[in-house]
């Protein structure tokens, strides 16, 4: 039966299932609607540019060998192919700009193997399952998104770039915190390809723009005995401070310094009881044997623990890591849908003028949200600010001034790979896309370089 597709192409629909036959098809409207999204919606620009990409079917391949079917039924049917994860992304990253096939890859959760500091793992393995794994034998994930719950490696590889331990082991983008891959490609005659060391660069965050990764090596960090605490302050540069110093104290142990000024606390409906009305907050992991250095530290700024919660019972209930990096903003958004947010990173400081002038700046209209992390061994901010969106044109505006006032936006309102964070065109993954997907078939239109070769 020849029907038409999402995107206007018409298809044999009864060859397409049949050379697909034994993987997985979805097909019912509402699934295969529902597997085209992701978290856009944090974003009224994106909103706009992607209700209603919706793709024409989706795949869930079990292993490798299944990909490559499906890889090779693509490539022959000349059909765009959109890999997704568990769709935790932000900015459009899994959503099909031309219909085609979804290939959902969280059916593939095997662990290879775990080993002293690495780990092997295929695309759908989820990070709280690994992590759980991992912890048995005395070593853990070292960095995790906050939707971490849900999140895939794969995913998180393909469309993230950091998040809760980045304190200590940086980016997803450094050296030594990605081993391997393996990529299958879209040839005529799909194939497997490895990449090891610096060659990882090649795929990693690029939203599965140039190579379907199948399988991954990564490192792990000791596990310790993670605490939580909330510290109240009066004053938010009080606050940024103290997670300036303590992110530069070497010898406490943490894996999450997350600093929200006021109003931002009275969002955490969970939490709004521990924390003082209208004061700041850090929301902390740090390792219970540090209890003690870090009390002094919080004395020194001026602060008051509000909230504590022990290692052993880190499992049980609220974590407060669903409250931080972009789980702030989907807090906030929970009790006004109409704010949305940014992503900027300040330069190094250790007195945060720049932080300082921005919070005055705007007020309100950009509440200052810190998370501070490594960026080739300084400790830096980096905000996801919660922006009371008004038009289009102010969030420019605001976007701009940030820029001329010499901090990096990371544009979370646009899906194309060079205009978010990456700013420029990278040579090396246009290069690698031009050898595995010569049709231009992997989620087409989200790649600069490749629209502009």
């Amino acid at each position: 039966m020849t029907a038409t597709a999402a995107t206007g192409r018409s298809l044999d629909w009864d060859a397409l299932t049949s050379a697909l036959s034994g993987i997985e098809i979805i097909r019912e409207p509402t699934q295969v609607a529902k597997l085209s999204q992701d978290y856009y919606s944090f974003s009224p620009v994106l909103q706009a540019q992607l209700t209603g990409k919706v793709a024409d079917l989706v795949v869930r391949p079990v292993n490798e060998a299944e990909v490559l079917r499906v890889a090779e039924v693509c490539v022959k049917f000349k059909l765009p192919l959109t890999v997704r994860g568990a769709g935790t992304g932000n900015y459009g990253q899994c959503v099909p700009l031309e219909g085609g096939v979804i290939l959902d890859l969280s059916r593939m959760q095997a662990v290879r193997w775990l080993k002293p500091g690495l780990a092997c793992v295929e695309p759908g393995v989820k990070l709280a399952a690994l992590d759980k794994q991992a912890r048995e034998t005395g070593w853990e994930i070292r960095m995790t998104p906050s939707t971490y719950r849900t999140a895939t490696i794969g995913g998180f590889i393909g469309g993230g770039s950091g998040g809760i331990g980045s304190i200590t082991y940086g980016q997803l983008r450094d050296r030594g915190n990605l081993h391997a891959v393996r990529v299958v490609t879209m040839e005529d005659q799909p194939r497997v390809i490895e990449l090891r060391g610096d060659d990882v660069q090649k795929v990693n965050h690029a939203y599965g723009t140039n190579g379907i990764i199948t399988e991954l090596e990564i490192p792990l960090g000791p596990a310790y005995p993670w605490a939580e605490y909330i510290v109240s302050f009066s004053d938010f540069m009080s606050a940024a401070r103290f997670g300036q110093a303590l992110g530069d104290s070497d010898g406490i142990i943490k894996k999450l310094i997350c600093i929200c000024a006021a109003p931002i606390p009275n969002y955490f409906a969970a939490l709004r009881s521990h924390i003082p009305e209208n004061s700041h907050c850090a929301l902390l992991v740090v390792s219970e044997s540090c209890r003690e250095p870090l009390t002094g530290l919080v004395r020194e700024y001026g602060g008051a623990f509000c909230y504590e919660k022990a290692a052993k019972d880190a499992s049980k209930g609220v974590t407060l890591v669903e409250y931080s990096w972009n789980h702030t903003t989907l807090h906030a958004r929970s009790v006004d849908p109409s704010l949305t947010y940014l992503q900027t990173l300040f330069p190094p400081d250790k007195q945060l003028k720049l932080v300082e002038q921005m919070y005055h700046h705007f007020g309100d209209e950009a509440m200052m949200h810190l998370e501070f992390i490594r960026v080739n061994g300084s400790v830096l901010p980096a905000a996801l600010q919660i922006i009371r969106y008004s038009t289009a044109e102010r969030l420019q505006e605001i976007i701009q001034y940030h820029e001329e006032q010499g901090a990096f936006i990371a544009n979370p309102h646009t899906y194309v790979l060079e205009d978010g964070g990456r700013k420029t065109i990278d040579p090396v993954q246009l290069k690698f896309k031009e050898m595995v997907d010569p049709y231009g078939l992997l989620n087409p239109g989200k790649m600069r370089a490749w629209l502009e070769r």
